[in-house]
């Protein structure tokens, strides 16, 4: 929870600022790091897991426009408010108010995913992970992509948790466990292309080059994975490369520092960085109670 909300914190000032050195400098004196909609949602969804005990897509709903209602200004897309005008005006469920958006097609983007890690980490060991990635995407995103994309990410925070961070662990067969479990072909194509990026160790910009770095689920979450694995050891490093080679910046450094302090742990998340976090405190024990109450 806490690597994903500073992936977030950084990755959005990383849009100013996407020169390392200068970056590294406003970490230092600046003093709190803010956070976007990436991890009010994650906050919101673990909220949810937590108060359920399962994934209730309507009371996820109800937290997730909750969320924004208090706090519009976090830099939401225009999806989530569409879905929540609309159920607010006609009462419709939240998945059919979903349906809905990009002429009944429902969105791709990676919305669904970035907000995944508190079901990776709440449902880790359980063997319907997909069905509830499935269930917590199809409040706000029913493409197939955006279902698969959520589902992914959740089994890969799933995997990370698992992982012994002392012991290395081959990052072929952790790619081949998520190409195994995506069910687009779209997904399973970009995680092929990225196991061979990795074996070749190549850098980030042949990374781009091949995976892309949109708001499409299918490009962003797979580049956000090259960044976590082809640097596991390090949150900053992870953390640089999700942020600093353009795109979807904030969501991508979401995604990769939730698997990378999944796969750390808190306290390899460096000191100054989680005394920054804005609701760190909040954060850290939303995470730390979903451990406790994992599925």
């Amino acid at each position: 929870m806490a690597g994903g909300a500073l992936g977030d914190a950084i990755g959005e000032l990383a849009f100013r600022i996407p020169a390392r050195d200068r970056l590294s400098d406003e970490l230092d004196w600046r003093s709190e790091l803010s956070y976007t909609d990436d991890t009010a949602m994650a906050m919101a969804l673990a909220r949810s897991l937590l108060s359920v005990g399962d994934v209730d897509p309507q009371q996820l709903g109800e937290q997730l426009r909750s969320q924004y209602e208090h706090e519009p200004w976090r830099g939401y897309g225009p999806g989530p408010p569409t879905i929540f005008a609309a159920v607010a005006n006609e009462g419709i469920p939240y998945r059919a108010a979903a349906r809905r958006l990009y002429s009944g097609q429902g969105s791709f983007g990676n919305g669904a995913a970035m907000r995944a890690g508190p079901l990776g980490l709440f449902f880790y060991g359980s063997p319907v992970l997909y069905e509830k990635a499935r269930a917590q995407a199809e409040t706000t995103h029913t493409h197939p992509l955006g279902v698969d994309g959520a589902a992914v990410q959740s089994r890969a925070i799933a995997l990370a948790v698992s992982l012994d961070p002392d012991n290395d662990f081959r990052r072929s067969s952790f790619v081949d466990e998520l190409a195994g479990f995506a069910q687009t072909p779209e997904l399973r194509a970009k995680l092929a292309e990225l196991r061979n990026l990795l074996e070749r160790e190549a850098p980030p910009c042949d990374a781009i080059q091949t995976l892309g770095h949109s708001l499409a689920v299918d490009e962003s979450l797979p580049f956000a994975l090259y960044a976590f694995l082809s640097r596991p050891h390090s949150f900053p490093e992870t953390l640089f490369c999700a942020t600093l080679h353009g795109g979807d910046r904030d969501t991508m450094g979401a995604m990769a520092g939730a698997l990378c302090g999944a796969y750390l742990g808190v306290k390899a998340l460096p000191a100054d960085w989680r005394a920054k976090l804005e609701d760190g405190r909040e954060i850290e024990e939303l995470g730390a109670q979903l451990a406790a109450h994992h599925r």
